[in-house]
């Protein structure tokens, strides 16, 4: 078990039911993701799920898309497309397939776009549940939404450790990013699909968008596409 600080966060921003969907529905198969680096989109397709996380697993595949807007398919077998963010010098591209409840680096060429070298740099452990939406901080570690685990964590990509735990009180957190004026400032996006209706009495708060604050830490501007 890695140590790590834990973290109980109790008030939000507010409670309604934010959804950013970018998503197209065609042969059971939708869009499940992108982000930018600079030239490159990278996006994602993934099965139609018929609950959440519950799907025909190995539909998806992962593309980018380049300036020109060609794109280029990278490999498929991919269950659901989640976190996307690359290292600070850009030479490493970090990716989250979910169901395979593992944060994995890919060597990343910045003028081509190419990847190669997968391997997992972090592997979920049972409580944390499955790995979704991702983001970096300055000192070049990991934070990740973890979904029905109720935490986003804060990894360090390069040891493999778990640094710090930032439980929320709800079960469905789906992502995360930084903002405010200097990016000192953490959003955690949940979900409240799949919860019934005592599941929704207990976490009234499920569907809302929380900010965290006094983490010690800020991340970075976001990166434009090109084309």
């Amino acid at each position: 078990c890695n140590e790590s600080d834990t973290t109980e966060v109790t008030e939000h921003t507010c409670t309604h039911h934010f959804l950013l969907l970018m998503a197209f529905a065609t042969l059971a198969v939708k869009l499940s993701g992108g982000w930018c680096m600079r030239k490159w989109k990278k996006g994602s397709t993934m099965a139609e799920e018929t609950a959440p996380a519950v799907l025909e697993r190995r539909q998806g595949s992962l593309y980018s898309l380049f300036p020109d807007h060609h794109v280029e398919k990278y490999f498929d077998q991919v269950d659901i497309s989640n976190g996307l963010d690359w290292s600070l010098d850009h030479k490493i591209f970090y990716y989250i397939d979910s169901l395979s409840y593992s944060v994995d680096a890919f060597d990343y060429d910045l003028q081509t776009g190419k990847i190669s070298n997968r391997r997992s740099v972090y592997k979920l452990e049972k409580e944390e549940q499955i790995p979704d939406g991702m983001c970096i901080d300055v000192e070049g570690k990991l934070w990740v939404a973890c979904y029905n685990g109720g935490r986003v964590i804060r990894l360090d990509p390069e040891t493999g450790k778990r640094l710090q735990t930032v439980k929320l009180p709800v079960d469905k957190t789906t992502s995360c990013c930084f903002g405010g004026k200097d990016y000192s400032e953490m959003y955690v996006t949940c979900a409240r699909d799949g919860l019934d209706s005592k599941g929704l009495l207990q976490q009234p708060e499920a569907g809302g968008i929380f900010k965290i604050t006094g983490l010690g830490v800020k991340g970075i501007p976001p990166y434009p596409y090109t084309g």
